[in-house]
């Protein structure tokens, strides 16, 4: 989870490859009027993530096997988002690739073929809220390498494993 350029879906797919389960991509599940709407520079509001959220979720349900899991990428920068991806998959855990401003716009503003344009980074940080300290939550450095995101999300997953009753 996090901004817009933070490497969530790199990280994301890294780290489902690294543990052998599927990954999601959120943001190929965006309705065409939210792409439509980011495209345009329109921040999507809570009533627009609504349904993708939801999506998201659903996704991530069907994509683990078992105790196998699933790896996904989703901005998820509100708590009540958070809850809500929680609520249809209760062991959910978030790994919070925190990066900066220039970073994220310097990112965004090189990325080809993304629907998302740099005069939206801006809204993504007023509505991220970094995960608590009662979240099954981590935040890493989102500047690291992937390789090195990766070993740090798996062993966060491996204490989180060790902790649960």
């Amino acid at each position: 989870m996090g901004v817009t350029g933070c490497g969530k879906s790199s990280v994301g797919s890294a780290l489902a490859a690294a543990l052998g389960v599927a990954f999601v991509e959120g943001d190929a599940l965006h309705p065409p009027e939210n792409v439509a709407k980011m495209a345009s520079g329109q921040p999507l509001t809570d009533e627009d993530r609504a349904g993708w959220l939801e999506a998201v979720g659903r996704a991530v349900a069907a994509n683990s096997s078992g105790n196998q899991g699933a790896v996904a990428a989703c901005s998820a920068l509100r708590r009540r988002y958070r809850d809500q991806l929680r609520r249809l998959n209760p062991s959910l855990v978030f790994i919070h690739l925190a990066i900066d401003r220039e970073t994220a716009y310097r990112r965004v503003g090189n990325r080809e073929g993304h629907f998302m344009p740099a005069s939206l980074v801006e809204s993504q940080f007023a509505a991220l809220e970094t995960p608590g300290e009662d979240e099954a939550a981590v935040s890493l450095n989102g500047l690291l390498p992937v390789d090195e995101l990766v070993a740090a999300s798996i062993a966060f997953l491996r204490r989180k494993k060790k902790s649960e009753p």
